[in-house]
């Protein structure tokens, strides 16, 4: 078991996908989210659901609501919550719908990680993948900064802080689940 907290974000808007993918049933679980729940709990000791409220789930988890700002649905404000809740140097991100990142990826990320990076952060062919990777509380008070000014570009906080990027040539395992049809083909991949 990987000693580094994990932190699932589940507090996005869905809007692409036209309802709460967090909510979605997806292989034998009710939810999207408690089957990355479930399956990262078995790869790290602590694992939590970063979410806007928790009293939409109906399963028993570590819960870190995010602080008040009822109009911002940007990772950064789950970000802020993190660090605040958790109190940790350093702690792995992952996004609710990414369900085929495996635990070889997640052990290359934490293996090269080290405390002289704010970030290690998955790179594919198709670019940078900020909710895949670990952040180091070097950048708590960039966060807080970001909800002040409104700001929620993790790629422009990336480039700016001292990034280490763990380059992968396979970005299958890295699909988001954003529109319906990509949900669709992740169930046809998750069942067959």
């Amino acid at each position: 078991m990987l000693s580094i907290p994990c932190v699932i974000f589940a507090g996005g808007k869905s809007s692409r996908m036209g309802e709460d993918k967090a909510l979605l049933p997806f292989g034998e679980y009710k939810t999207l989210t408690e089957f990355q729940y479930s399956r990262l709990s078995k790869i790290f000791s602590h694992v939590y659901i970063s979410c806007k409220n928790k009293n939409k789930f109906d399963f028993d988890a570590n819960f870190i609501e995010d602080v008040k700002h009822t109009e911002v649905y940007a990772p950064t404000l789950g970000f802020a919550s993190s660090f605040k809740k958790l109190e940790q140097e350093s702690f792995f991100v992952i996004s609710v719908d990414s369900p085929f990142i495996d635990l070889n990826t997640i052990k290359k990320i934490v293996s090269n990680d080290n405390s002289t990076f704010d970030a290690t952060i998955a790179r594919t062919p198709n670019g940078i993948e900020p909710l895949c990777g670990i952040y180091h509380s070097s950048l708590e008070s960039s966060f807080n900064d970001m909800l002040k000014t409104s700001n929620h570009k993790l790629g422009f906080l990336l480039g700016e802080s001292n990034t280490q990027y763990i380059d992968f040539t396979n970005d299958a395992p890295f699909a988001n689940l954003n529109h319906p049809h990509e949900y669709k083909k992740a169930l046809s991949l998750i069942n067959s």
